[in-house]
């Protein structure tokens, strides 16, 4: 039987680790492809970065590009400086005109009186006011010509305004795409200094919403992952912080998970089978008492019948006296057993005199080197207590004490009580006991007698804590010195 059930207990611990590493290797597997996922995540901004600053090269080359343009329009224009008054000036209009007409970006000519002098729809008005707002975004460009100064005022071409703008769409989409990827990474887009955010998703923003909190959650992000540095199409340095997803970091809990309700199924099934064995074995104990008591009956009864017959017959009245004693103690015994295994009856009695009525029995039947000693208070304290179990347990602990000391030493005996319990100390100047032994002396069938049966304590500590709601342990041993026992009652 013992080794199916070591079989049956090896089989499921090999299960539960072969389960154990299965979980782990899936975990695992999923850790790694969230990690390759956030990696991907990580490049793919940073490529679109680089893309991203390649559009400003661009965009700052066609920027520089219609800058030279109107400054080759400007010195076009300056060279009708050199042509003299004898020159054609219908031509020379005409041919600025014409400059004007082929140029794709917008630009204004005015005199020194900002009147608008080109294009032609315009000319006699003032430059000014909104105008003026919208073509001064670029720094203009002055010349004279036949001896008048001139103002050349431009803004971007139609091309360059319509690729602004896509890239002004490009440079919000990539934030957004940052933002709002598909991985569900948390992520923080923060300025050079660390002081702005310039984007962020899947984060409440009171993790960020002051200073110290923003300082704080990317001291958290940076240990996990290294940010990403990136250079906006604006031109702006930015950061970006990410850490790893809700998913990979429960997954790292997945095994040790596993692991606690492994270990709470394994201490949940030893706590039952070491219940399910301590029932089994309280079932042959109270089929034994019981069974003894019924034993112990009849030949109770046949001796209590000739004790009368005894008594009637002219022999020494002290025989009868001391048969009956005997008869009394048998009596008693068969009383205590045949109480295991029901809940007995308590009524309100005195500790002191149980104690004392157990003390009494065994000091007239013990070695006379053993000395009892007794400390009680003046008045008994009455408890719900089985004054036959009770003294029982009282019996146990004196016999251990007594063996403790091979027959010779002192054994004390003091009951005190505060507001909530009451205490019986039973003390032996014996070898003692070995903290290992501590730990076992109350387990049933455990003895450090050759012949003992391991049943007198744990008896005693199933009728103190089942059956009276208290407590009794080692409240002090040292092996060469002796034992203490406390047992505790709840007044």
């Amino acid at each position: 039987m013992k080794r199916v059930k070591w079989l049956i207990l090896g089989t499921t611990v090999l299960l539960a680790v072969i389960a154990l590493v299965e979980i782990n290797y899936v975990s695992g597997q999923m850790r790694r492809a969230e990690v390759e996922k956030v990696k991907l995540w990580a490049n793919a901004i940073a490529q679109k970065a680089r893309l991203v600053n390649y559009s400003e090269q661009f965009f700052a080359s066609v920027a520089r590009d219609e800058r030279r343009k109107m400054e080759l329009y400007t010195n076009i224009l300056r060279s009708f400086d050199r042509v003299g008054e004898g020159a054609d000036a219908d031509f020379c209009l005409d041919y600025v005109r014409y400059i004007v007409d082929s140029c794709e970006t917008a630009l204004i000519i005015t005199n020194d009186d900002s009147v608008i002098t080109v294009p032609s729809e315009l000319a006699g008005e003032r430059l000014e006011g909104a105008r003026l707002k919208e073509f001064s975004h670029n720094k203009p460009f002055h010349y004279r010509i036949w001896g008048m100064g001139m103002t050349l005022y431009y803004k971007e071409s139609r091309m360059y305004t319509d690729l602004r703008r896509v890239l002004d769409g490009f440079n919000r989409s990539f934030l957004e795409e940052i933002t709002n990827n598909g991985v569900l990474v948390p992520v923080l887009v923060v300025d050079s200094l660390k002081t702005k955010v310039l984007a962020s998703g899947n984060m409440k923003k009171e993790e960020f919403a002051t200073p110290q909190a923003l300082a704080q959650r990317l001291g958290e992000m940076e240990k996990e992952n290294d940010p990403i540095l990136l250079r906006l199409p604006d031109g702006q340095q930015a950061s970006v912080y990410y850490e790893n997803t809700p998913m990979l970091k429960a997954l790292r809990w997945v095994p040790i998970l596993y692991l606690f309700i492994f270990a709470v199924l394994l201490t949940v099934s030893y706590h039952l089978y070491r219940t399910a064995r301590n029932m089994e074995q309280n079932r042959i104990w109270v089929g034994m008492a019981k069974e003894t008591a019924h034993q112990l009956g009849t030949p109770i009864s046949s001796l209590m019948a000739w004790t009368q017959y005894l008594e009637g017959k002219r022999l020494e009245p002290g025989y009868a006296s001391e048969i009956n004693k005997d008869l009394h103690r048998l009596e008693t015994v068969a009383h205590r057993f045949s109480k295991i295994g029901s809940l007995p009856e308590l009524e309100y009695e005195g500790v002191c005199a149980a104690v004392g009525n157990a003390l009494g029995y065994l000091q007239t039947r013990s070695s006379k080197k053993v000395k009892f000693v007794t400390n009680f208070p003046d008045e008994d304290i009455r408890v719900p207590l089985n004054s036959y179990l009770f003294e029982w347990v009282i019996e146990n602990v004196c016999k251990n004490a007594i063996d403790a000391m091979n027959g010779v030493g002192t054994l004390t005996t003091v009951v005190s009580s505060d507001s909530r319990y009451v205490y019986v100390d039973i003390g032996d100047t014996g070898r003692g006991m070995s903290p290992k032994v501590q730990k076992r002396v109350f387990d049933s069938g455990f003895s450090t007698k050759p012949r003992g049966w391991g049943l007198g304590l744990s008896l005693a500590k199933r009728i103190v804590n089942d059956y009276h709601g208290g407590r009794i342990f080692v409240k002090y041993s040292v092996e060469g010195q002796g034992t203490v026992f406390r047992i505790m009652l709840k007044r």
